[in-house]
């Protein structure tokens, strides 16, 4: 919870989000769903099932080394904006200014809800703050972010390709990774909707279906 921490130039307050946890680890899922799905049992032996579980494996690779240095220039820009803020509420002409500058970086809705009292105890705490840094740098926690997000990415493959490791019988193998994969959907959903105040289990039964959904188009669009 945020509670009245107070106001700083960090990007962000933890390093990932449960949003970004759930987003990371969907998109990891979804990424593999659309190797092992497009697999022939019928048709495939053992070489092409490798090569489908080599192609999964260094797919979400890429795409966890990609995610995280995205992760880093939004870490850069967001740190950035909060800097360009700092400073400028020191630098303001007047409070209303300052006050003026605050409301700009707030939701219309919240900064509606503002009265001039609440926006001037900002202003206050964000002119008290010392002289931010001329340059934006990335921090430790910036680089731990960035290395959660290529986990959750890659590792999310792993529990949906074993059973290709473990299982003789193709078909089988095939089951129980879907099985495995639509397990893992409904779970992340059903965590984030319990953190958002959402209905845990609609919002879990409507995440298999949309991911199901999303790895039908990727396939068939040659993804």
């Amino acid at each position: 919870e945020q509670g009245h921490r107070p106001m700083s130039v960090d990007a962000r307050a933890r390093m990932l989000e449960p949003a970004d946890r759930f987003e990371e680890i969907v998109f990891g899922l979804i990424m593999v769903l659309t190797f092992t799905c497009s697999l022939s049992v019928a048709e495939a032996d053992r070489a092409e099932v490798r090569t489908m579980v080599v192609g999964a494996l260094g797919c979400n690779l890429a795409w966890g080394i990609i995610d995280g240095a995205f992760y880093l220039i939004g870490s850069l820009v967001e740190r950035g904006r909060n800097i360009k803020l700092v400073r400028g509420v020191k630098r303001a002409a007047g409070a209303d200014e300052g006050r003026r500058l605050i409301a700009e970086t707030l939701p219309d809705a919240v900064a509606a809800a503002f009265e001039p009292t609440d926006l001037e105890r900002f202003r206050a705490v964000i002119a008290a703050l010392p002289e931010p840094p001329e340059r934006v740098r990335l921090e430790k926690r910036d680089w731990l972010g960035a290395l959660g997000v290529f986990l959750l990415v890659f590792l999310s493959t792993f529990p949906v390709v074993l059973p290709f490791f473990f299982v003789s019988d193709l078909y089988t193998a095939l089951r129980v990774s879907n099985g495995i994969a639509i397990v893992l959907l409904f779970a992340v959903a059903f965590k984030l909707a319990q953190h958002s105040g959402l209905r845990p289990f609609r919002t879990g039964a409507a995440m298999v279906g949309i991911g199901s959904a999303l790895v039908a188009i990727a396939i068939a669009l040659g993804g």
